[in-house]
């Protein structure tokens, strides 16, 4: 719900201040109506359902994937488009990907969202409102800001939605945080804000390789971006996820390898990701499964933990990479 306007509704009505917190208590647990907020005034009920919406987005349509995800594309109130996605594993979690933009204004090569026109920034409301679709219907446990958008271009709004989430079942360490290397984001986080997990898109380890397909290496060069990361982990203690995305014949061989082992020292600050490529229409290709486990292996014989991403949502574009509003 759009939180600013409740608050002013509620002050004109002379409600006492406990309300607005009555109300958020009961969204952030999955009411649908406020017919269901029964420790608030009847008459309070009625006008709130016309007055504040539950629901700053409208959703527009939603699909499901054969693996569980559940992707749902919204419109804001002035029509700005915006999905998220839920992604559901067989060992019982449940995580929301969450965008913090309309669009993106860093046009990174591999993404589709990089393709679309940049609308706006996201309100604190709208982001929440993303989370609270999908936990209406089940209960959620992690959240990634992995979605449309760069968080760190919106930072007031992600951190404020990030001292909500609790609220809705997402504790702060179960909240990360994704970028592309916006250098005064990761200080920023360093030094102010709830205790939320770091993620770097990283994706070469090579200057000019990594400018080629992600433009803002050009503002932010990498080796500030990783001395940035270290100092975030050292304040945070906290391991940087660092995300690769592995593209054939890019970024994938095994000399590619070493260089990205060789840039993350010292090794306990990072934990790489290894992203299987999920089509998006860039003319790139992924990597094979033999090529995702030789550069794993060549990481791990150097002493970096790898993981390789399990990709949830490919068959409705859903998977990473692929928002960008194909409804």
């Amino acid at each position: 719900m759009d939180l600013r306007k409740l608050d002013t509704v509620l002050a004109e009505r002379g409600e006492p201040p406990f309300r607005a917190r009555q109300i958020w208590e009961w969204a952030a647990r999955g009411a649908t109506a406020y017919e269901e907020m029964t420790n608030l005034p009847v008459s309070l009920r009625a006008e709130l359902e016309d007055a504040v919406p539950l629901s700053s987005l409208r959703v527009q349509n939603e699909a499901h994937a054969s693996d569980g995800t559940h992707k749902t594309l919204f419109a804001t109130a002035d029509g700005r488009p915006v999905e998220a996605v839920l992604m559901r594993y067989r060992d019982g979690r449940r995580s929301v990907c969450l965008s913090s933009q309309s669009g993106c204004p860093l046009t990174c090569t591999f993404c589709a969202t990089g393709t679309m026109r940049f609308e706006r920034n996201l309100t604190e409301s709208e982001i929440l409102d993303q989370a609270l679709h999908f936990r209406r219907t089940e209960e959620v446990g992690n959240a990634v800001f992995m979605g449309m958008g760069e968080p760190m271009l919106n930072l007031d709004a992600v951190l404020g939605a990030c001292e909500r989430l609790p609220d809705v079942g997402i504790a702060t360490s179960r909240t990360a945080i994704s970028t592309v290397g916006w250098l005064p984001g990761i200080e920023r986080i360093t030094r102010e804000g709830p205790p939320v997990r770091l993620a770097l898109s990283l994706h070469a380890a090579d200057p000019a390789l990594r400018s080629e397909i992600m433009p803002v290496n050009d503002r932010y060069p990498l080796p500030d971006v990783l001395e940035a990361c270290r100092a975030w982990a050292r304040e945070r203690r906290r391991e940087v996820f660092v995300e690769y995305l592995m593209l054939a014949g890019v970024n994938d061989r095994s000399e590619q390898a070493v260089d990205l082992a060789r840039a993350l020292v010292p090794r306990e600050h990072f934990k790489v990701n290894l992203i299987p490529y999920n089509p998006t229409g860039s003319g790139f290709e992924g990597s094979g499964r033999g090529a995702i486990d030789a550069f794993r292996a060549a990481l791990e014989e150097r002493g970096v933990r790898a993981t390789v991403r399990l990709t949830r949502g490919r068959d409705i574009d859903a998977a990473c990479g692929q928002l960008a509003v194909r409804a």
